[in-house]
């Protein structure tokens, strides 16, 4: 059955047809065109290079279906910056060479940009020490809350670099 949503999209609205088993990724790449939000597990979530930022929250696109997001406010990459003005993290992406092929590169921007905001919103992780504490961005805190996004190229440690610049932290 085909159902009309709308939502915002990088700052403009959108309505789309969509039928109600299409994932939040299909959406994306086949109704909106973008190419950013990649498709790496063939949908099972282990990846993370289909991650969108929806109304502040990090989502794994591929899991969830399109008819959920009526209404919602969805960011991709392609919402972030542009190559004239990038975000604080895809500059400091480029800068610490936070890609090799580039593949995941979007889902781990926006995987960390939401990130960033969870830590600062007081967000607690699986390995915060004090739950009812004020988050730090430690190494550990880093690495768990970015482990739902893959590199198979291995660019961790300057992916790590990168968020760490981004968030006005060292390394």
């Amino acid at each position: 059955m085909a159902n009309r949503i709308e939502f915002s999209l990088n700052a403009t609205e959108r309505a789309v047809e969509v039928d109600d088993g299409m994932s939040l990724l299909e959406v994306l790449r086949d109704s909106c065109g973008l190419i950013s939000p990649k498709d790496g597990c063939s949908p099972q979530g282990q990846c993370g290079c289909c991650t969108v930022i929806v109304d502040g929250r990090r989502i794994n696109s591929c899991l969830t279906l399109a008819v959920m997001h009526e209404g919602a406010t969805i960011t991709t990459i392609e919402g972030l910056g542009t190559p004239g003005d990038l975000h604080p993290l895809q500059a400091a992406f480029v800068k610490h060479d936070g890609y090799q092929c580039g593949y995941c590169t979007p889902g781990q921007i926006c995987s960390a940009v939401a990130m960033l905001d969870e830590i600062k919103d007081g967000v607690p992780s699986l390995v915060s020490a004090d739950l009812a504490a004020q988050p730090q961005l430690t190494a550990a805190e880093l690495r768990e809350r970015m482990s739902g996004n893959i590199c198979r190229c291995g660019a961790y440690s300057n992916i790590v670099d990168a968020i760490a610049e981004a968030a006005g932290r060292k390394a």
